[in-house]
């Protein structure tokens, strides 16, 4: 036994040694982690035993129990072939929810390290849709009449789960879940929150993430940039029109160190793209790319993007899809712009890798499926907005999907079928005097709430896992329907100040913190009220944490309550989780149902029962 466990690590060794050398490699600004390759029960056991380091009584339970899961790690027979097809050139990644899911994060990309998020090197549980908003969140697409018999692997992967666990340390069951992300279904969870066009056809509403292109497409280390009108030196050019009708070619590339500058230009983008993550990471398609470390100053002029996988401006840093990652300086600067795209996959201004955006005084509008006006994606980088008007129409599609630092000031921002912002991971949303309007309608992907405002972690590896950011100061919120914030399967941290907040949904949920479609991490919030009105239920799962701290002035009429049902009627929880709450000088809390916490600190006699019990560490509090 020993013995084989020595050949199992030094294989484990070798294939590791491989990939590292695999990323040495990797020196082109295009370069990006491999997709997720189809990995068998017993390379799954060999990876487990030495990333894990697993004693020989741990490798002997873990070697019996991915045998019995064995359809879990691999998939079904079909879903095997699929998996084992070589990609075919730059295919489009299927829909994602929303700029999303891989939705649950771009899978293979996806959770983690090439899969779903993670901190363990080159993988990572951190899981539209996959991921979600640029994707949405709902059920897995049911078989078609002829395809074999359904296996539940939501279930399975449940049974696992529980199982794994007790044979782990706490320490090494976090290691197991960087690794997750490569289990069969998982990939599938990340294919379908990605958009993939066999969810399409069956008419689901799942898109991989929000705001993300999804699907099987190929994810090539070797990008192939082509542009019908090419600019890879400085140059200033007054106004002149780009056009490209073929696939994956971009109207207008530039490529260079230098600066440009480009007045009133017109670029129009027809040709749709299957390249999937090429479209959405690196450019490939998009109507206008910028790359090559330069800055590219734009004034006024139009672009559009009729056609799948067409990003309108795209900003791509170089740094080969890796959050955190420096990006090579590349800097677009663009003002007055009316920018229109229609395909899905296509979102309006695009930054990845490390890249920069500058817009001011925008018109931005897009109707497809994952291709929110404000999108990034892997990779990250800094945006930044000022002014304008940004309108999504397409499912998975919010206005502002973020998986890097987004600021926004002084904009008009509406949502007609999806939700308004989408911020998965390790990553940050700043609104500053902006009007949002939120008509959220339909659920997309894994989603299984309809919301205005989503904080999630998908573990797609297309965010790091970490503390998720919203901020809001000064302007205004509108919600339709559905709940005004939603945090599931993260650590978010929402802080609103003097911010005009109106739900019409009629129940009235100003915030829920509970189990959504994804798994991986906790589900919790701070809540950070200055100077702010905030009037609602707040839902908290009896798995979940809220803290809620008011200040300067701050009043809250409502309650808090654990029971929870999702759009579909399901339960979710039945009890109230962890609640604190604080209440600075000058605030107050006026009860509207009877209502339970772990604790309360502050002036209790700034707390109105208004006619009902208040609960606090198991005694009522007597005012």
């Amino acid at each position: 036994m020993k013995r084989t466990i020595k050949m199992m690590l030094l294989f484990s060794l070798l294939i590791s040694a491989g990939a590292m050398a695999q990323n040495d490699e990797r020196t082109t600004p295009a370069s990006r982690p491999q997709r997720t390759q189809y990995m068998t029960h017993e390379q799954m056991t060999e990876r487990m035993v030495s990333e894990l380091q697993l004693n020989a009584k741990q490798a002997k339970k873990v070697t019996k129990l991915n045998s019995k899961y064995k359809t879990l790690i691999e998939g079904q027979p079909m879903e095997r072939q699929q998996a084992q097809r070589p990609p075919m050139r730059q295919k489009q990644r299927s829909n994602g929810a929303g700029d999303r899911p891989g939705g649950a994060g771009r899978g293979a990309d996806g959770m983690g390290g090439n899969s779903f998020g993670g901190a363990m090197p080159r993988g990572g549980m951190g899981g539209p849709d996959g991921g979600m908003p640029d994707g949405e969140r709902g059920r897995m697409p049911q078989r078609e009449s002829g395809q074999q018999a359904a296996y539940d692997y939501d279930k399975e992967q449940t049974k696992y789960d529980q199982k794994i666990k007790k044979i782990l340390t706490e320490e090494q069951y976090k290691g197991y879940l960087t690794l997750k992300p490569l289990f069969a279904s998982q990939r599938r969870i990340r294919d379908f929150l990605m958009g993939g066009e066999q969810g399409l056809k069956q008419g689901q509403t799942g898109p991989g993430r929000m705001g993300r292109p999804g699907g099987r497409g190929s994810r090539s280390t070797n990008i192939s940039y082509l542009g019908a009108t090419e600019l890879t030196s400085g140059k200033s050019e007054g106004p002149m029109s780009y056009q490209s009708e073929k696939s994956d070619e971009n109207a207008l590339l530039v490529s260079t160190k230098d600066s440009v500058t480009l007045t009133q230009p017109t670029i129009i983008k027809t040709g749709s793209s299957n390249g999937g993550d090429n479209c959405s990471f690196y450019g490939v398609n998009a109507a206008l790319l910028v790359k090559g470390g330069g800055t590219t100053t734009i004034k006024g002029g139009r672009i559009s993007s009729n056609a799948t996988g067409a990003n309108g401006l795209f900003s791509y840093g170089g740094n080969g899809g890796r959050n955190g990652g420096q990006g090579d300086g590349t800097t677009v600067i663009v003002d007055d712009m009316e920018i229109t795209t229609t395909g899905d996959g296509s979102g309006g201004i695009m930054t990845t890798g490390g890249g920069i955006m500058k817009a001011r005084n925008l018109t931005v509008s897009t109707s497809g499926r994952s291709s929110a006006p404000i999108r990034t994606d892997r990779g990250g980088g800094i945006v930044t907005v000022e002014g304008g008007r940004y309108t999504s129409n397409g499912l998975g599609s919010p206005v502002i999907y973020s998986t890097a630092d987004v600021t926004v000031s002084d904009a008009t921002l509406t949502s007609n079928l999806s939700e308004g912002v989408c911020i998965e991971g390790k990553n940050s949303i700043t609104l500053k005097n902006c009007q949002m309007t939120v008509s959220n309608t339909q659920r997309n992907g894994h989603a299984q709430f309809l919301d205005a405002i989503m904080i999630y972690q998908s573990f797609s590896g297309d965010a790091d896992s970490g503390n998720s950011h919203f901020t809001m100061n000064g302007g205004s919120l509108t919600n339709r329907q559905g709940h005004l914030f939603h945090v599931t399967n993260t650590n978010a941290i929402i802080a609103l100040n003097n911010v005009r907040l109106k739900n019409e949904d009629p129940a009235e949920v100003l915030l829920s913190v509970c189990a959504d479609g994804w798994r991986g991490a906790g589900n919790k919030a701070t809540l950070n009220a200055t100077n702010q009105q905030l009037n609602g239920t707040i839902l908290v799962g009896n798995d979940s944490e809220l803290t809620l701290i008011l200040a300067d002035g701050s009043a809250f009429n409502g309650c808090i309550s654990g029971n929870i049902t999702n759009a579909e009627g399901n339960t979710i929880s039945s009890e109230v989780g962890t609640v604190n709450i604080t209440l600075g000088d000058g605030c107050t809390w006026t009860l509207t149902a009877d209502t339970s916490i772990t604790s309360l600190h502050g002036d209790s006699s700034c707390v109105n029962t208004n006619g009902h019990r208040l609960i606090v560490g198991g005694k009522e509090l007597k005012i």
